[in-house]
C-alpha cells in the first residue's frame, strides 16, 4: 500500500479543466490521492514528471493540458492511471527502472492540422506601455546600435577557415585589457559556414548574420578575419552591410584578410586590438531605460516542469520589459508544432497570424523532403522528464508568450529587430542555432530555462 497524499503535495495542474496532472515527485503504486472532493489510487508507479489522469477520460477524447489536447485515449482511462503512448514506454523500457511499467498505452498521439478561421479571427490588443522609471546599468551606442549589456572587443571568423586564428586571437588579446576596467572582455565568434570551395546556399542568412553581430550593441569594437579568397570574403561582407544600412561606421572596425605566416598575421591583429583598448575602455556603463533591453527567449534540456514553472517566469518577464517599452524575441520553428492555436491566440493582426503559419508549414515541408517529421524531435531526455510527444514539448515551450502579450512581429532568422514588442524568429530548434540569429536580430540578454541543466550562452551576451 502506498502513502496519502493532498494533490499539492505531489502534483501540478497547467491550467483548471486539464483531464490530466504532473507529477511532481515519483509516486508509488497504490498511493492515495485527494484531488478537490474526490479521492482515488494509483494504479502504477509514476515517474517524477510523468502525468496521471484526475478524471476519467472515455476511448477517443482528448487528453488536455494547459486546456489543450496533446494526444487521444485508445481505451477508457480512469483517475490515477498513468498517461502513457506507445513511444513513451519504449523509451522508458530501456532504462534499468525499479518497477514494472504499465503493459499498455493508453493514448496515441494524434497532431490536429490547425486551421485559421480567418472569418472570426479577432486582433489582440497591445500590450499598454507603461510609464517605467525603472534603469539598467548598460552602455549606451548610437541611436541606431541601441544600448548594450556588455562591452566586448569581437574577433569575428568571416568563415569556418579563419575560426582556429580567431580562436587563438582572442586568447591573445585577452591580456591586453588587463588595466581597463570597462572593456568587459576579448571573444571570438566563430562559426562553421563559408569555408568551402562552392558558394554556400545560405549566403544571404550568412551575410545577415554576421552584420547583426558586427553591429550589436554589445560589441564595442570589431575585428573581422577571412583569407580573401573564399566564397565568403570580408569584403562581401561590407557590401552587404552598406546595401542594406548596417550602421557600420558607427562602431571602431577593421577587416584585416590573412597573409604570410601565423606569428605576423597574430601581431598585425593584436596591434589593431590594442589600438582600440583606450577608446572601447571610454565607454562606460549609464542607466538607461528598461526600453533598451531586447531579450532572447530560449528553452533546452526541457522536462515537464519548463512549461509549468520557468517559461511561464519568462514570459511575464517578457511582458514587462514589452509594457515598459522593448522586445522579446520567441524562436524555435519546429518546436512550436501542435501549439499553432495558443501562439495565435492573441496576434497583432491577420497578416501576422499566416506569417507565423507560413513558417510552420514551411519547416514541415523541410522535414518531409528528408523523410522525416516533427513527432521524432523530443529526444530521449525529454521522455524521460516527461515530454511524451511534440505536442507537449510545444505547448510547454509556446508558455514563453504570456496570454496578455500579443504576436506582433515574424521575421526571418537573424533579422534585425526594429520596433517594440513580441517577435517569433524563424529558427531551427537546435539552441546554438537559434540563439545565433536572436543575438544577430538584436537581443541584448538571453533568457534560458533548462530542465536538466544544459544550456547554452554566447560570447558576447549574457545568458
Amino acid at each position: 500500500m502506498g502513502n496519502t497524499y493532498e494533490f499539492g503535495q505531489i502534483a501540478r495542474i497547467p491550467m483548471q479543466g486539464d483531464n490530466v496532472a504532473i507529477s511532481s515527485r515519483v509516486l508509488q503504486t497504490g498511493s492515495l490521492i485527494r484531488y478537490k472532493e474526490e479521492e482515488f489510487f494509483l494504479s502504477s508507479t509514476i515517474l517524477e514528471g510523468h502525468r496521471f489522469a484526475v478524471s476519467p477520460i472515455p476511448a477517443g477524447a482528448s487528453l488536455l493540458s494547459w486546456n489543450l489536447p496533446f494526444g487521444v485515449a485508445t481505451r477508457n482511462i480512469l483517475p490515477g492511471e498513468y498517461i502513457c503512448n506507445p513511444q513513451i514506454l519504449e523509451s522508458l523500457g530501456l532504462r534499468s527502472l525499479d518497477f514494472a511499467l504499465p503493459s499498455e498505452p493508453n493514448f496515441e498521439d494524434r497532431i490536429e492540422p490547425y486551421s485559421l478561421d480567418e472569418a472570426t479571427f479577432t486582433p489582440g490588443p497591445a500590450c499598454v506601455v507603461a510609464d517605467d522609471s525603472r534603469t539598467f546599468l548598460g552602455y549606451a551606442r548610437s541611436p541606431a546600435r541601441g544600448v548594450g549589456t556588455r562591452n566586448t572587443i569581437l574577433i569575428l571568423a568571416t568563415t569556418s577557415r579563419t575560426s582556429s586564428f580567431a580562436g587563438r586571437l582572442s586568447e591573445q588579446a585577452s591580456a591586453l585589457i588587463d588595466s581597463y576596467e570597462n572593456v568587459d572582455g576579448v571573444v571570438c565568434a566563430a562559426h562553421t559556414e563559408g569555408g568551402a570551395n562552392h558558394n554556400p546556399n545560405n549566403l544571404d542568412l550568412l551575410l545577415r548574420t554576421l552584420s547583426g553581430f558586427v553591429v550589436h550593441p554589445n560589441v564595442g569594437a570589431v575585428l573581422a578575419i577571412d583569407y580573401g579568397d573564399e566564397p565568403l570574403t570580408n569584403d562581401m561582407l561590407q557590401i552587404y552591410m552598406k546595401t542594406h544600412g548596417y550602421p557600420i561606421a558607427e562602431i571602431p572596425h577593421a577587416f584585416l584578410s590573412l597573409r604570410g605566416g601565423f606569428q605576423q598575421n597574430l601581431e598585425e591583429a593584436l596591434g589593431i586590438i590594442k589600438g582600440w583598448c583606450g577608446q572601447v575602455n571610454r565607454t562606460k556603463r549609464s542607466p538607461q531605460p528598461i526600453s533598451a533591453l531586447k531579450i532572447a527567449l530560449q528553452c533546452g534540456g526541457s522536462d515537464a516542469f519548463s512549461g509549468v514553472s520557468g517559461n511561464p517566469l519568462v514570459s511575464w518577464v517578457a511582458r514587462e520589459v514589452i509594457r515598459a517599452g522593448g522586445a522579446a524575441n520567441l524562436a524555435e520553428t519546429d518546436e512550436l508544432i501542435g501549439a499553432e492555436s495558443y501562439i495565435l491566440q492573441n496576434a497583432k493582426d491577420l497578416l501576422t497570424a499566416k506569417r507565423f503559419l507560413e513558417k510552420v508549414e514551411a519547416y514541415k515541408t523541410f522535414a518531409s523532403w528528408h523523410g522525416t517529421t516533427a513527432a521524432g524531435n523530443p529526444s530521449g531526455g525529454n521522455k524521460y522528464r516527461g515530454l511524451y510527444n511534440i505536442v507537449l514539448k510545444s505547448i510547454g515551450a509556446a508558455m514563453k508568450r504570456h496570454p496578455d502579450v500579443r504576436l506582433d512581429h515574424v521575421i526571418e532568422y537573424s533579422q534585425p529587430m526594429t520596433s517594440p514588442g513580441y517577435y517569433f524568429m524563424d529558427s531551427p530548434g537546435n539552441d546554438l542555432e537559434s540563439i545565433a540569429g536572436q543575438v544577430a536580430s538584436g537581443c541584448n540578454m538571453i533568457f534560458f530555462v533548462t530542465g536538466n541543466g544544459s544550456i547554452t550562452n554566447f560570447p558576447f551576451v549574457p545568458t
